[in-house]
């Protein structure tokens, strides 16, 4: 055939796909585990590993030999992170900390990927099973600082996706959740700061964001929200201000009681 019989090459996201589920095909199972991140490759599967003797009608005919152009994006290994998920609390419990981290930093890998395809609420998903494998797991004095690092990112991830989803008022619990952890952490801080502005408390997201300011005081993103918020407050006492004018106008006007 002189062009694809089929192709995902012109989505502007690309999908996440996975071995088992949504890629069935075996040739193009064993071509993918032999790949690089970023490679692009060529392969050509007889009908045994493509689509057999009945084929794909009415595109693909029986006993084809198909040529496939597939391009390796980048990949995330989720069998570990799947199988440890499925086990019980008490099943979880008898694994060694380090796989605990290992897993909750994959489905935070999983997040961060959906995150950057602008699938907020899926990325919320993932990000909140790592948070409740960190929570859940119960660690020694000595090593309780590694799942305290673990859990930070986890909870500015969550605070930034709840941004992301129009909902400040989450955005500020998980990033006042992150200042326990570190109460300097000038992203925390910058969280707080947009989600208090978005809920209009003025004041607090002044609070968080000169704090924020005094940790980094060359970041970009902070000093132009602290901008916008200066804007915000000007509107805001600006209105307020036309609003009490108003409302002497109308004493003044208004009818005084007793008069005939």
């Amino acid at each position: 055939m002189d062009k694809p019989f089929d192709s995902n090459c012109f989505r502007k996201t690309p999908r996440l796909m996975k071995l088992g589920v949504d890629i069935t095909l075996w040739g193009m199972e064993l071509g993918l585990l032999s790949m690089r991140r970023g490679e692009l490759a060529r392969f050509l599967f007889k009908p045994t590993y493509a689509y057999g003797t009945l084929g794909c009608p009415p595109l693909i005919p029986p006993n084809t030999t198909v040529l496939f152009e597939i391009e390796l994006l980048d990949f995330l290994d989720s069998a570990e992170s799947d199988k440890f998920c499925a086990l019980s609390a008490e099943q979880q419990d008898q694994f060694p900390l380090q796989k605990v981290l290992k897993v909750a930093a994959t489905e935070r890998e999983f997040g961060n990927y959906l995150f950057r395809q602008n699938r907020f609420y899926d990325a919320k998903v993932r990000y909140k099973r790592a948070l409740l494998l960190l929570r859940r797991r119960s660690a020694p004095p000595e090593e309780q600082h590694l799942v305290e690092a673990a859990k930070l990112l986890v909870l500015l991830n969550l605070s930034f996706t709840y941004l992301k989803l129009e909902q400040p008022t989450r955005a500020l619990h998980y990033g006042e959740q992150a200042l326990i952890i570190d109460q300097k952490n000038a992203k925390a801080l910058f969280r707080c700061g947009q989600a208090c502005l978005l809920m209009t408390e003025y004041q607090k997201a002044r609070d968080f964001l000169v704090r924020a300011q005094k940790e980094q005081p060359f970041n970009h993103d902070i000093n132009n929200e602290l901008k916008k918020l200066a804007s915000y407050y000007r509107d805001y006492t600006d209105k307020e201000k036309e609003m009490c004018h108003r409302m002497f106008a109308f004493c003044d006007n208004g009818p005084t009681v007793g008069e005939k």
